[in-house]
């Protein structure tokens, strides 16, 4: 049995450098104050410390897929992967350039000699306004059993969560219109795995009653509409989160798999760590801080400075991951 380990991370602000010239006009105006003092030192810095967390995953092996968000385009991805060259994996990127209103998008970084990327979509959340796209990826393992990838970003409760919460249940019903339609096309066995920083925790309206998500296994695989096997449930009743606010945790990036990824029969299957536990929130000590809480120390950005730690900071995010079996 071989063994696969994903990972999905909000990496917070990767953007490419203040005057990149691979950066539209109209996203150069609007990212003008947001990006001062980002030049090619500072975004080093925040690559190395990325870089420093990703290849002390998987017992320093390194994620064999990892998904990001809040990365600006392929070429600072690109950077990213440059940095891993310690792990020596054959590393090769998907990604979708969005239409999100600070140019934030979503990718996958995966190892080329396990995995083959074939098509890809993007799928729009209609809105008043742009938010980013949900990105899909088909793969296919090295013995050519094949399974979907699915990206997400949703709306920010930075308005309010129930101001926002309409915007995340757009995303929701997005989101389930599209398993759907894979359901239809690609049959319900087909393992699809769903991953992002929701916006939205695992008990959340939008992800029970629009995502169709839940914490059962039982109702996943005997039901006749696309519902969601949600991993992040045993974290949120341990008080574990990949992300805190006011000193809370909250689960609100998580790991979902289609009844294809749990099914006794397949051929690809959500496994288990050593502990048991099928997810685990990736808290190295070195991006836990210091206080009473445990929030991980945030990189930040220098027109930012109560939050810019460029020697010791990584993200607002803890990764996640999951095992992935394959017969």
């Amino acid at each position: 049995m071989d063994t696969y380990y994903i990972t999905w991370w909000n990496v917070e602000n990767l953007f490419d450098i203040e005057g990149s010239e691979d950066r539209p006009d109209y996203m150069k105006s609007r990212l003008r104050s947001e990006l001062k003092g980002w030049d090619e030192s500072v975004l080093d810095k925040k690559l190395n410390q990325l870089a420093a967390i990703i290849t002390k995953l998987n017992d320093g092996l390194g994620p064999d897929i990892l998904g990001v968000c809040e990365v600006e385009n392929k070429t600072v991805i690109e950077k990213l992967m440059a940095k891993l060259t310690s792990l020596n994996r054959n590393y090769e990127v998907a990604h979708h350039d969005g239409s999100d209103n600070r140019g934030i998008d979503i990718a996958f970084i995966y190892d080329a000699d396990l995995f083959t990327a074939a098509e890809q979509f993007h799928y729009e959340v209609l809105k008043r306004s742009s938010t980013r796209d949900l990105f899909q990826v088909n793969m296919k393992t090295a013995k050519g059993r094949e399974f979907i990838l699915i990206g997400n970003h949703w709306p920010a409760r930075s308005s309010g969560i129930y101001e926002s919460e309409p915007y995340r249940i757009i995303a929701a019903e997005t989101l389930s219109y599209w398993i759907q339609r894979i359901f239809e096309i690609r049959g319900s066995d087909i393992p699809v795995f769903v991953m992002g920083d929701f916006n939205d925790e695992c008990f959340n309206r939008s992800m029970v009653d629009y995502g169709l998500s839940t914490n059962s296994e039982t109702k996943v695989r005997y039901s006749n509409i696309p519902r969601l096997f949600n991993l992040m449930w045993s974290t949120h009743y341990a008080g574990i989160g990949s992300y805190y606010y006011s000193n809370f945790p909250l689960t609100i990036d998580q790991f979902l798999v289609s009844k294809g990824g749990i099914l006794k029969g397949s051929k690809l299957q959500v496994g288990s760590f050593d502990n048991g536990e099928k997810i685990k929130v990736e808290m190295l000590p070195e991006m836990v801080s210091d206080g009473r809480y445990p929030t991980p120390v945030r990189f930040g950005r220098p027109s930012s400075k109560s939050t810019y730690h460029p020697d010791t900071g990584y993200s607002d995010h803890y990764p996640i991951s999951i095992i992935l079996n394959e017969k």
